[in-house]
Protein backbone atom coordinates (compact mmCIF):
# COMPACT_ATOMS: atom_id res chain seq x y z
CA UNK A 1 0.00 0.00 0.00
CA UNK A 2 1.50 3.23 -1.04
CA UNK A 3 0.62 6.85 0.74
CA UNK A 4 -0.47 10.07 -0.72
CA UNK A 5 1.61 12.78 0.78
CA UNK A 6 0.59 15.74 -1.04
CA UNK A 7 -3.06 15.97 -1.80
CA UNK A 8 -3.74 18.34 1.24
CA UNK A 9 -4.65 21.87 -0.25
CA UNK A 10 -2.72 24.47 2.27
CA UNK A 11 -0.70 27.35 2.76
CA UNK A 12 2.79 25.98 3.97
CA UNK A 13 4.24 29.03 5.08
CA UNK A 14 1.44 29.93 7.39
CA UNK A 15 -0.48 26.60 7.32
CA UNK A 16 -4.12 28.60 6.58
CA UNK A 17 -6.86 26.94 4.43
CA UNK A 18 -6.76 28.30 0.82
CA UNK A 19 -9.55 30.24 -0.24
CA UNK A 20 -11.79 29.03 -2.95
CA UNK A 21 -10.45 30.73 -5.32
CA UNK A 22 -7.02 30.30 -4.84
CA UNK A 23 -8.34 26.44 -4.52
CA UNK A 24 -9.30 26.97 -7.96
CA UNK A 25 -5.85 28.50 -9.34
CA UNK A 26 -4.09 25.46 -7.64
CA UNK A 27 -6.05 22.68 -8.91
CA UNK A 28 -5.34 24.14 -12.65
CA UNK A 29 -1.82 24.74 -11.98
CA UNK A 30 -1.80 21.09 -10.31
CA UNK A 31 -3.60 19.86 -13.42
CA UNK A 32 -1.02 21.34 -15.83
CA UNK A 33 1.87 20.03 -14.18
CA UNK A 34 0.43 16.43 -13.78
CA UNK A 35 -0.11 17.26 -17.98
CA UNK A 36 3.79 18.39 -18.15
CA UNK A 37 5.10 15.20 -16.13
CA UNK A 38 2.93 12.62 -18.74
CA UNK A 39 4.32 14.46 -21.65
CA UNK A 40 7.92 14.15 -20.02
CA UNK A 41 7.48 10.46 -19.44
CA UNK A 42 5.81 9.69 -22.62
CA UNK A 43 8.21 11.52 -24.55
CA UNK A 44 10.96 9.13 -26.36
CA UNK A 45 13.58 9.13 -24.91
CA UNK A 46 12.06 9.92 -21.72
CA UNK A 47 12.72 14.04 -21.01
CA UNK A 48 14.57 13.51 -18.14
CA UNK A 49 15.50 17.27 -17.95
CA UNK A 50 11.95 18.34 -17.74
CA UNK A 51 11.38 15.46 -15.13
CA UNK A 52 14.00 17.38 -13.21
CA UNK A 53 12.73 20.94 -13.65
CA UNK A 54 9.25 19.51 -12.70
CA UNK A 55 10.38 17.66 -9.02
CA UNK A 56 12.17 20.77 -8.34
CA UNK A 57 9.47 23.70 -9.20
CA UNK A 58 7.08 24.30 -6.15
CA UNK A 59 4.90 21.41 -5.03
CA UNK A 60 7.34 19.15 -6.36
CA UNK A 61 6.36 15.73 -7.57
CA UNK A 62 2.91 16.07 -6.34
CA UNK A 63 1.77 12.21 -5.38
CA UNK A 64 3.43 9.21 -4.73
CA UNK A 65 1.91 7.78 -7.79
CA UNK A 66 3.59 9.94 -10.08
CA UNK A 67 6.88 9.37 -7.23
CA UNK A 68 6.90 5.97 -8.69
CA UNK A 69 7.03 6.48 -11.94
CA UNK A 70 9.61 9.71 -11.99
CA UNK A 71 11.73 8.92 -9.15
CA UNK A 72 13.31 5.44 -11.68
CA UNK A 73 13.72 8.37 -14.21
CA UNK A 74 15.60 10.73 -12.00
CA UNK A 75 17.80 8.06 -10.59
CA UNK A 76 18.40 6.12 -14.00
CA UNK A 77 17.26 2.72 -13.20
CA UNK A 78 15.26 0.66 -15.37
CA UNK A 79 11.68 -0.44 -13.87
CA UNK A 80 11.64 -3.82 -16.13
CA UNK A 81 15.40 -4.73 -15.08
CA UNK A 82 14.91 -7.93 -12.55
CA UNK A 83 14.81 -7.52 -8.71
CA UNK A 84 18.27 -7.91 -7.07
CA UNK A 85 17.97 -10.95 -5.33
CA UNK A 86 19.65 -11.97 -2.41
CA UNK A 87 21.86 -14.77 -0.74
CA UNK A 88 20.09 -17.38 1.64
CA UNK A 89 21.03 -16.79 5.13
CA UNK A 90 21.77 -13.23 4.64
CA UNK A 91 20.84 -11.85 8.38
CA UNK A 92 23.02 -14.75 10.07
CA UNK A 93 25.88 -13.46 7.67
CA UNK A 94 26.25 -9.83 8.09
CA UNK A 95 27.70 -8.37 10.15
CA UNK A 96 25.27 -5.14 10.18
CA UNK A 97 22.60 -7.27 11.16
CA UNK A 98 22.35 -6.65 14.50
CA UNK A 99 22.67 -2.94 14.38
CA UNK A 100 20.03 -2.25 11.52
CA UNK A 101 17.43 -4.31 13.57
CA UNK A 102 18.02 -1.53 16.59
CA UNK A 103 17.23 1.06 13.90
CA UNK A 104 14.63 -0.44 12.87
CA UNK A 105 12.82 -1.15 15.65
CA UNK A 106 13.30 2.84 16.94
CA UNK A 107 11.79 3.80 13.45
CA UNK A 108 8.04 3.57 14.49
CA UNK A 109 7.60 6.99 14.15
CA UNK A 110 8.29 7.46 10.28
CA UNK A 111 5.41 4.99 9.62
CA UNK A 112 2.20 7.01 8.88
CA UNK A 113 -0.02 7.19 12.56
CA UNK A 114 -2.66 4.92 12.63
CA UNK A 115 -1.00 2.21 10.32
CA UNK A 116 -1.98 -1.55 11.79
CA UNK A 117 0.82 -2.86 13.78
CA UNK A 118 0.62 -6.35 11.53
CA UNK A 119 1.38 -3.78 8.25
CA UNK A 120 4.12 -1.77 9.68
CA UNK A 121 5.86 -4.94 11.41
CA UNK A 122 5.83 -6.45 8.20
CA UNK A 123 7.34 -3.24 6.25
CA UNK A 124 9.54 -3.16 9.38
CA UNK A 125 11.01 -6.95 7.87
CA UNK A 126 10.70 -5.39 4.50
CA UNK A 127 13.30 -2.24 5.35
CA UNK A 128 15.52 -4.62 6.95
CA UNK A 129 16.20 -7.43 4.01
CA UNK A 130 16.65 -3.77 1.72
CA UNK A 131 19.47 -2.70 3.83
CA UNK A 132 21.39 -6.03 4.04
CA UNK A 133 20.76 -6.95 0.40
CA UNK A 134 22.26 -3.49 -0.48
CA UNK A 135 25.29 -4.10 1.41
CA UNK A 136 25.53 -7.40 0.62
CA UNK A 137 25.61 -6.77 -3.27
CA UNK A 138 27.94 -3.64 -2.52
CA UNK A 139 30.80 -4.73 -0.15
CA UNK A 140 32.31 -1.54 -0.61
CA UNK A 141 29.29 0.65 1.68
CA UNK A 142 29.84 0.78 5.20
CA UNK A 143 26.25 1.19 7.08
CA UNK A 144 25.63 4.47 9.43
CA UNK A 145 23.50 5.22 11.73
CA UNK A 146 21.14 7.28 9.48
CA UNK A 147 20.77 4.80 6.22
CA UNK A 148 17.68 3.29 7.34
CA UNK A 149 15.43 6.73 7.48
CA UNK A 150 16.69 7.57 3.66
CA UNK A 151 15.55 3.47 3.06
CA UNK A 152 12.43 3.84 4.96
CA UNK A 153 11.26 7.10 3.25
CA UNK A 154 11.75 4.64 -0.83
CA UNK A 155 9.98 1.73 0.73
CA UNK A 156 6.88 4.04 1.54
CA UNK A 157 6.37 5.45 -1.56
CA UNK A 158 7.75 2.70 -4.61
CA UNK A 159 7.25 -0.65 -2.08
CA UNK A 160 9.67 -3.27 -1.46
CA UNK A 161 11.64 -4.10 -4.97
CA UNK A 162 11.95 -0.99 -6.43
CA UNK A 163 13.04 0.82 -3.26
CA UNK A 164 15.75 -1.84 -3.10
CA UNK A 165 16.43 -0.84 -7.00
CA UNK A 166 16.53 2.81 -6.09
CA UNK A 167 18.43 3.06 -2.85
CA UNK A 168 20.89 0.94 -4.04
CA UNK A 169 21.78 3.41 -7.30
CA UNK A 170 21.34 6.32 -4.66
CA UNK A 171 24.06 4.43 -1.83
CA UNK A 172 26.30 4.01 -5.12
CA UNK A 173 25.90 8.08 -6.08
CA UNK A 174 23.94 10.84 -4.40
CA UNK A 175 25.13 9.12 -0.43
CA UNK A 176 28.36 7.31 -1.34
CA UNK A 177 30.38 9.52 0.59
CA UNK A 178 28.15 8.97 3.90
CA UNK A 179 29.56 5.35 3.51
CA UNK A 180 33.10 5.13 3.71
CA UNK A 181 34.63 3.34 6.38
CA UNK A 182 35.40 6.58 7.81
CA UNK A 183 33.35 9.93 8.25
CA UNK A 184 35.80 12.18 6.64
CA UNK A 185 34.44 12.84 2.92
CA UNK A 186 31.01 13.62 5.63
CA UNK A 187 33.17 15.88 7.35
CA UNK A 188 33.72 17.53 4.04
CA UNK A 189 30.31 18.06 2.64
CA UNK A 190 29.28 19.44 6.35
CA UNK A 191 31.74 21.87 5.76
CA UNK A 192 30.20 23.62 2.97
CA UNK A 193 27.98 24.82 5.50
CA UNK A 194 29.67 27.69 7.10
CA UNK A 195 31.03 29.15 3.87
CA UNK A 196 27.76 29.25 2.47
CA UNK A 197 26.37 31.04 5.37
CA UNK A 198 29.19 33.48 5.66
CA UNK A 199 28.92 34.53 1.92
CA UNK A 200 25.13 35.70 2.57
CA UNK A 201 24.99 36.88 6.25
CA UNK A 202 28.61 37.29 7.51
CA UNK A 203 27.34 38.63 10.81
CA UNK A 204 25.41 35.40 11.61
CA UNK A 205 28.30 33.69 10.38
CA UNK A 206 30.72 35.77 12.50
CA UNK A 207 28.67 34.46 15.52
CA UNK A 208 27.85 31.07 14.97
CA UNK A 209 31.95 31.21 14.88
CA UNK A 210 32.27 33.26 18.31
CA UNK A 211 30.08 30.41 19.59
CA UNK A 212 32.05 27.81 18.54
CA UNK A 213 29.09 25.55 17.22
CA UNK A 214 30.75 23.86 14.54
CA UNK A 215 28.42 21.83 12.41
CA UNK A 216 27.29 18.93 14.35
CA UNK A 217 23.81 19.80 14.93
CA UNK A 218 23.29 19.80 10.75
CA UNK A 219 25.24 16.10 10.85
CA UNK A 220 21.64 13.95 10.83
CA UNK A 221 20.11 16.20 8.52
CA UNK A 222 22.35 15.76 6.01
CA UNK A 223 22.80 11.98 6.38
CA UNK A 224 19.01 11.06 6.17
CA UNK A 225 18.05 14.14 3.81
CA UNK A 226 16.55 15.37 6.92
CA UNK A 227 14.16 12.42 7.00
CA UNK A 228 15.07 11.32 10.40
CA UNK A 229 14.41 14.96 11.79
CA UNK A 230 11.13 16.31 9.95
CA UNK A 231 7.66 14.27 11.31
CA UNK A 232 5.73 15.21 8.32
CA UNK A 233 6.08 12.73 6.13
CA UNK A 234 4.25 14.33 3.29
CA UNK A 235 7.50 17.27 3.87
CA UNK A 236 9.87 15.01 3.42
CA UNK A 237 9.09 13.10 0.00
CA UNK A 238 9.33 17.07 -1.12
CA UNK A 239 12.57 17.02 -0.63
CA UNK A 240 13.42 13.82 -1.59
CA UNK A 241 12.12 15.30 -5.01
CA UNK A 242 14.61 18.32 -4.52
CA UNK A 243 17.07 16.62 -3.75
CA UNK A 244 16.83 13.87 -6.50
CA UNK A 245 16.78 16.47 -9.10
CA UNK A 246 19.23 17.97 -7.78
CA UNK A 247 23.46 18.05 -7.32
CA UNK A 248 24.53 15.65 -4.44
CA UNK A 249 25.37 18.56 -2.46
CA UNK A 250 22.07 20.31 -2.32
CA UNK A 251 20.67 19.22 1.06
CA UNK A 252 23.73 21.31 2.84
CA UNK A 253 22.94 24.26 0.67
CA UNK A 254 19.20 23.35 2.10
CA UNK A 255 20.81 23.11 5.44
CA UNK A 256 22.32 26.14 5.18
CA UNK A 257 19.02 27.97 4.33
CA UNK A 258 17.17 26.98 7.47
CA UNK A 259 19.89 28.12 9.77
CA UNK A 260 19.62 31.69 7.29
CA UNK A 261 16.14 31.43 7.97
CA UNK A 262 16.78 31.25 11.76
CA UNK A 263 18.93 34.08 11.78
CA UNK A 264 17.45 36.39 14.42
CA UNK A 265 16.42 33.39 16.56
CA UNK A 266 20.43 32.54 16.50
CA UNK A 267 21.35 35.59 17.01
CA UNK A 268 19.14 36.58 20.22
CA UNK A 269 20.62 33.45 21.43
CA UNK A 270 23.68 33.58 24.22
CA UNK A 271 27.33 33.51 21.99
CA UNK A 272 27.86 29.79 23.66
CA UNK A 273 28.07 26.71 21.73
CA UNK A 274 25.47 25.18 24.47
CA UNK A 275 22.62 27.58 23.84
CA UNK A 276 23.18 27.75 19.82
CA UNK A 277 23.66 24.40 19.77
CA UNK A 278 20.38 23.32 21.33
CA UNK A 279 18.46 26.11 19.47
CA UNK A 280 19.91 24.67 15.69
CA UNK A 281 19.64 21.14 16.54
CA UNK A 282 15.74 21.43 17.29
CA UNK A 283 14.41 22.10 13.91
CA UNK A 284 11.19 24.15 13.17
CA UNK A 285 8.09 21.85 11.79
CA UNK A 286 6.38 24.97 10.32
CA UNK A 287 8.96 26.14 7.93
CA UNK A 288 7.87 27.46 4.52
CA UNK A 289 9.28 24.67 2.51
CA UNK A 290 8.93 25.98 -0.74
CA UNK A 291 10.47 29.21 -0.16
CA UNK A 292 13.49 27.60 1.49
CA UNK A 293 13.89 25.08 -1.92
CA UNK A 294 13.45 27.97 -3.95
CA UNK A 295 16.29 30.00 -1.98
CA UNK A 296 18.62 26.89 -1.95
CA UNK A 297 18.49 27.09 -5.70
CA UNK A 298 19.24 30.54 -6.04
CA UNK A 299 21.82 29.66 -3.02
CA UNK A 300 23.70 26.95 -5.55
CA UNK A 301 24.04 28.84 -8.60
CA UNK A 302 25.02 32.43 -7.23
CA UNK A 303 27.58 30.60 -5.04
CA UNK A 304 28.12 26.99 -6.67
CA UNK A 305 30.61 24.52 -4.87
CA UNK A 306 33.37 24.90 -7.14
CA UNK A 307 33.57 28.52 -5.51
CA UNK A 308 33.21 27.44 -1.93
CA UNK A 309 35.62 24.51 -2.39
CA UNK A 310 38.47 26.76 -1.24
CA UNK A 311 36.77 27.90 2.01
CA UNK A 312 35.40 24.48 3.04
CA UNK A 313 39.00 23.56 2.97
CA UNK A 314 40.13 26.11 4.86
CA UNK A 315 37.36 25.48 7.35
CA UNK A 316 38.38 21.91 8.16
CA UNK A 317 41.89 23.49 8.55
CA UNK A 318 40.68 25.79 11.28
CA UNK A 319 38.50 23.26 12.99
CA UNK A 320 41.63 21.11 13.94
CA UNK A 321 43.02 24.46 16.05
CA UNK A 322 39.39 25.63 17.58
CA UNK A 323 37.08 23.63 20.02
CA UNK A 324 35.16 22.08 17.58
CA UNK A 325 37.74 19.31 16.79
CA UNK A 326 37.39 16.00 14.42
CA UNK A 327 37.81 13.66 17.27
CA UNK A 328 34.41 15.48 18.23
CA UNK A 329 33.04 14.86 14.88
CA UNK A 330 34.43 11.16 15.02
CA UNK A 331 32.37 10.78 18.63
CA UNK A 332 29.38 12.34 17.28
CA UNK A 333 29.43 10.14 14.25
CA UNK A 334 29.34 6.61 15.85
CA UNK A 335 27.39 7.91 18.50
CA UNK A 336 24.75 10.28 16.45
CA UNK A 337 23.54 11.94 19.47
CA UNK A 338 25.03 15.63 19.43
CA UNK A 339 24.22 16.11 23.18
CA UNK A 340 27.37 13.43 23.89
CA UNK A 341 29.56 15.71 21.95
CA UNK A 342 28.59 18.15 24.65
CA UNK A 343 29.13 16.82 27.94
CA UNK A 344 32.74 15.56 26.12
CA UNK A 345 33.47 19.20 25.36
CA UNK A 346 32.23 20.79 28.95
CA UNK A 347 34.31 18.31 30.71
CA UNK A 348 38.05 18.53 29.46
CA UNK A 349 38.23 21.71 27.00
CA UNK A 350 38.15 25.41 27.48
CA UNK A 351 37.46 28.05 25.01
CA UNK A 352 40.12 29.80 23.47
CA UNK A 353 39.56 33.48 22.86
CA UNK A 354 42.69 33.76 20.89
CA UNK A 355 42.14 30.83 18.82
CA UNK A 356 38.93 31.65 17.91
CA UNK A 357 40.13 35.31 16.77
CA UNK A 358 42.58 34.14 14.60
CA UNK A 359 39.70 32.08 12.65
CA UNK A 360 37.59 35.26 12.04
CA UNK A 361 39.89 37.77 11.13
CA UNK A 362 39.50 37.10 7.19
CA UNK A 363 38.78 39.80 5.03
CA UNK A 364 35.48 40.70 3.38
CA UNK A 365 36.05 41.45 0.05
CA UNK A 366 32.90 42.54 -2.28
CA UNK A 367 30.21 41.45 0.56
CA UNK A 368 28.00 44.35 -0.03
CA UNK A 369 27.70 43.61 -3.59
CA UNK A 370 27.04 39.65 -2.84
CA UNK A 371 24.48 40.66 -0.64
CA UNK A 372 23.20 43.20 -2.75
CA UNK A 373 22.63 40.34 -5.15
CA UNK A 374 20.88 38.41 -2.54
CA UNK A 375 18.17 40.70 -3.03
CA UNK A 376 16.91 39.42 -6.21
CA UNK A 377 15.27 36.57 -6.38
CA UNK A 378 16.49 33.90 -9.46
CA UNK A 379 13.49 32.72 -10.94
CA UNK A 380 12.77 28.99 -9.87
CA UNK A 381 12.51 28.10 -13.45
CA UNK A 382 16.61 29.58 -14.37
CA UNK A 383 17.81 27.97 -11.13
CA UNK A 384 16.71 24.92 -11.95
CA UNK A 385 17.82 24.45 -15.23
CA UNK A 386 21.14 26.00 -13.98
CA UNK A 387 21.03 23.08 -11.29
CA UNK A 388 20.27 20.30 -13.99
CA UNK A 389 23.18 21.54 -16.23
CA UNK A 390 25.44 21.40 -13.12
CA UNK A 391 24.03 18.57 -11.25
CA UNK A 392 26.81 16.42 -11.97
CA UNK A 393 29.64 19.03 -10.95
CA UNK A 394 30.83 17.51 -7.40
CA UNK A 395 33.92 15.83 -7.66
CA UNK A 396 34.83 15.11 -4.17
CA UNK A 397 37.16 12.01 -2.96
CA UNK A 398 34.69 9.94 -5.55
CA UNK A 399 33.66 11.36 -8.22
CA UNK A 400 30.94 9.37 -9.65
CA UNK A 401 28.70 10.52 -12.68
CA UNK A 402 24.52 9.47 -12.43
CA UNK A 403 23.85 10.43 -15.86
CA UNK A 404 25.40 10.27 -19.23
Amino acid sequence: MQYTTCEAVYNDSDKTLKSPSMTGDFNAKRKKKVAEIDQALNSDPTDVAALRRMAISEGGLLTDEIRQKVWPKLLNVNTNDPSPVSGENLRQMSKDYQQVLLDVRRSLRRFPPGMPEEQREGLQEELIDIILLILERNPQLHYYQGYHDIVVTFLLVVGERLATSLVEKLSTHHLRDFMDPTMDNTKHILNYLMPIIDQVNPELHDFMQRAEVGTIFALSWLITWFGHVLSDFRHVVRLYDFFLACHPLMPIYFAAVIVLYREQEVLDCDCDMASVHHLLSQIPQDLPYETLISRAGDLFVQFPPSELAREAAAQQQAEKTAASTFKDFELASAQQRPDMVLRQRFRGLLRSEERTKDVLTKPRTNRFVKLAVMGLTVALGAAALAMVKSALEWAPKFQLQLFP
